[in-house]
């Protein structure tokens, strides 16, 4: 399992509850221990560019997102997701424990 998961968002960002809701809920179906989580503000469109920030609120998964499209262009505002439910603002918690579990 990962090391650490970085929730990275905007200043006011109305997802991050539902992203560290979900999370915590897909870490709750995970066995063994629970990576650190970090929450980190990305403070404007300087600080997205340098980061490769794709949008609030975005999960690095050891660095990484998992998430991110490929067609994604680095960017200071709110990011929606697939689900299975349709467009949500976070990844659900299937999608989570399967970013998780993957590799």
């Amino acid at each position: 399992m990962a090391e650490t998961i970085t929730i990275l968002h905007t200043p006011a960002c109305p997802n991050v509850a539902l992203v560290r809701e979900r999370l915590a809920d897909a870490l709750a179906l995970l066995p063994g221990p629970a990576p650190r989580v970090v929450v980190e503000e990305v403070a404007d469109p300087d600080d997205a560019r340098r980061r490769g920030f794709h949008g609030s609120p975005t999960l690095l998964i050891d660095g990484k997102d998992p998430f991110v499209l490929r067609e994604s262009l680095p960017a200071f505002a709110c990011r929606t997701y697939r689900t299975e439910t349709g467009i949500a603002g976070a990844p659900s918690v299937d999608q989570i424990v399967d970013a998780l579990t993957a590799g």
